[in-house]
């Protein structure tokens, strides 16, 4: 497994899966096309590239490089790198049939591959000695704690927050904390937390 400082876009929740296993990062899906119309997801992939940075990883069919594209196209602000796998051609697993151009998508591609396309994009490695990797990471606990989970109006101080962390209001806490973690200290996040109101 290699830890990556970068977050990694991809297209669907299986290719989440199949990368989450090899790849310890903020993971985010764009649900195939749903990113052209998903205003909430752009502006968190616009803040994951304007703090820590993003890896484009999809397919390497033409729906694949639509999605790179267009996200390309809205990143304005910070690190955005491409990374691409070869052409293998096979179905995968779950699959009944291959895609239509009869290309394995990122879920079926051999994990030395996966690992070696984001290598070859650039991705900053994280060991465990690193700075950038979070020692003391925010937790449920601390959501709790601030009174952004579990309690009146939580719901509604977590939105406050998150707009003014330039985050999706949307998020739930669980990706919430995904993100934070990659983009802020435990004691950064705590005290801007304390004081939005």
């Amino acid at each position: 497994m290699i830890r990556t400082k970068q977050a990694i876009i991809t297209e669907g929740r299986y290719d989440k899966i199949r990368l989450s296993n090899i790849v310890d990062a903020v993971i985010i899906c764009t649900n195939g096309f749903s990113i052209f119309k998903d205003r909430e997801k752009q502006e968190l992939i616009k803040a994951l590239a304007a703090k820590t940075g993003i890896i484009i990883l999809t397919d390497s069919d033409s729906a694949g490089f639509k999605i790179r594209s267009f996200i390309r196209g809205f990143v304005k602000n910070g690190e955005v790198l491409n990374a691409v796998t070869p052409d293998i051609y096979g179905k995968e697993r779950r699959k009944l049939q291959p895609s239509k151009q009869g290309k394995l998508g990122v879920e079926g591609i051999p994990d030395e591959l996966l690992i070696q396309a984001l290598r070859n994009a650039g991705a900053t490695e994280l060991d465990g000695g690193s700075p950038q990797e979070n020692s003391d990471p925010v937790t449920r606990s601390d959501l709790l704690e601030l009174g952004l989970i579990g309690g009146e109006g939580s719901s509604e101080r977590r939105r406050q927050l998150q707009r003014r962390l330039g985050l999706p209001e949307l998020l739930t806490a669980k990706l919430l904390l995904e993100v934070v973690n990659k983009m802020y200290s435990r004691s950064e996040f705590i005290s801007i937390a304390k004081d939005t109101k």
